[in-house]
């Protein structure tokens, strides 16, 4: 566009830091940034929006917060972006205190999406009772519907407080049908606690909604390995044998340092950084033993 002699205009500029937002290219985004200061763009609510969402999907709430905090003119994407951005970065007491901000302006109503950002906040905080508060508030204030997404941020909320039967109790209540996500969410609280019984059921439901999935088995696995119910352990192998489900290969991730993506992936050894990647693990692994932290035992050989 730029090269046809053709100039961006607010719209353009929007659209292309929100696609630096899904690609989470740090760097370009912080060019477009630049580039719309320099070139006398406003910063409106939308491209402010699109500013916020791209820093913290990014990995830079301290920027994504400095932008919301320069903006003349907040709606509610402005507030929703800056809500998520903290509740995903783990600042779940922050975006709470965000939110009620938010409503003591008094122009800004609440909608959907605000409350998933919300409800997630408070699952990785642990605030059970806030989360209750607010799932009820949501229906009960706004006339909001709770859509699939309030439902697997609330079941996530109550698996990861153990409160697995409450858990189970509101999937079973649900309007629409659980998807596999929600019955996800549930099998993850339950391998935290060791609940085999719930985790059963869940598994039920997974195998119906994601036969090919091999996460669900080998979760299922391992509980049964850690309770040595090794007979069930052998059950689970041969119907994934007589399924034809295969695990899956290795899980990756990238992240964009000075300007390049590296790509990580599970248990490779083949980025050039990868041995003083593992001295600082190693570094990292001695603090956490002198400061009494004690892992979790995985099952690797049998995964």
């Amino acid at each position: 566009m730029k090269a046809a002699g053709v100039s961006p205009d607010e719209v353009t500029m929007a659209t292309v830091i929100s696609a630096c937002a899904h690609l989470g290219a740090l760097e370009l985004g912080r060019e477009l940034h630049q580039y719309a200061l320099l070139n006398g763009f406003d910063l409106d609510v939308y491209m402010g929006s699109a500013l916020i969402d791209m820093y913290a999907k990014s990995g830079s709430i301290e920027r994504a917060l400095l932008v919301f905090y320069k903006l003349a003119e907040k709606n509610l994407f402005c507030w929703n972006s800056v809500i998520e951005g903290l509740a995903i970065h783990g600042h779940g007491k922050e975006a709470l205190d965000m939110f009620h901000r938010m409503k003591k302006a008094g122009r800004i109503v609440p909608n959907g999406v605000t409350f998933v950002s919300v409800l997630s906040a408070c699952a990785h905080a642990g605030f059970v009772e806030e989360g209750r508060r607010m799932f009820a508030s949501m229906i009960r204030d706004y006339s909001i519907s709770p859509e699939m997404e309030h439902h697997g941020c609330m079941v996530d909320l109550l698996g990861r407080a153990g409160l697995l039967q409450e858990a189970l109790d509101l999937v079973r209540s649900m309007v629409m049908e659980p998807n596999a996500v929600i019955w996800g969410a549930l099998l993850s609280g339950c391998k935290i606690y060791g609940n085999l019984e719930i985790a059963e059921a869940a598994v039920e439901k997974l195998m119906v909604l994601e036969p090919n999935n091999s996460a669900h088995y080998m979760l299922l696995v391992n509980m049964y390995a850690e309770a040595n119910r090794w007979g069930e352990v052998a059950m689970v192998r041969g119907m994934m044998k007589g399924r034809g489900v295969q695990k899956r290969g290795p899980g990756c991730s990238w992240i964009e340092m000075d300007g390049a993506v590296h790509e990580f992936a599970a248990s490779e050894m083949f980025h050039p950084s990868s041995d003083e990647i593992c001295l600082l693990l190693f570094g990292l692994d001695g603090q956490l033993k002198l400061a009494g932290f004690s892992p979790e035992s995985d099952f690797d050989s049998l995964t």
